[in-house]
């Protein structure tokens, strides 16, 4: 599904960090990011602002490849993916390119590393180092990475 400026497929690698192991956690998290997502407030995301959130992250998927895979997650009269479609998309994709390995994973080794993955991401956020994460600390890494830091990208 992903595509670079020159519509030509690019393979996505499996990366621990990228999994979300706890049901809770994973519950928030994907809540969280469904409303993101969800510009505007609707309660369901469509096509086009599903284009336009993985645009933002810097993963340019072509729309028509993007709604012939979602459009099998709509439900019948809905104008897009309600929160249930989109932890159903999610759960499909999850086991598609991590094999489902974010759902139950009791490894105490791997779990470590991914909280060590974690704890050094955070800290790239957390510039004073307070635990917390700051809007200020959020648009100023954002800024450093070349996004604007504007409240449009938030909501």
């Amino acid at each position: 599904m992903e595509s670079n400026g020159d519509n030509k497929r690019v393979n996505i690698q499996s990366s621990p960090s990228f999994r979300l192991r706890s049901p809770s956690l994973n519950a928030l998290r994907l809540q969280r990011i469904f409303d993101l997502f969800d510009k505007n407030g609707d309660g369901f995301i469509t096509a086009d602002e599903l284009s336009q959130a993985l645009s933002h992250l810097g993963l340019n998927a072509d729309l028509s490849d993007l709604l012939s895979t979602v459009e099998s997650y709509i439900q019948p009269g809905n104008a897009g993916l309600n929160f249930h479609d989109f932890s159903s998309l999610h759960k499909t994709l999850d086991d598609s390119f991590f094999g489902g390995a974010g759902d139950n994973d009791d490894d105490p080794s791997s779990t470590a590393a991914d909280e060590s993955d974690l704890a050094e991401a955070f800290k790239v956020f957390d510039e004073n180092g307070d635990g917390f994460i700051s809007a200020r600390e959020l648009q100023t890494v954002l800024k450093k990475d070349g996004e604007s830091g504007e409240d449009d990208c938030f909501r």
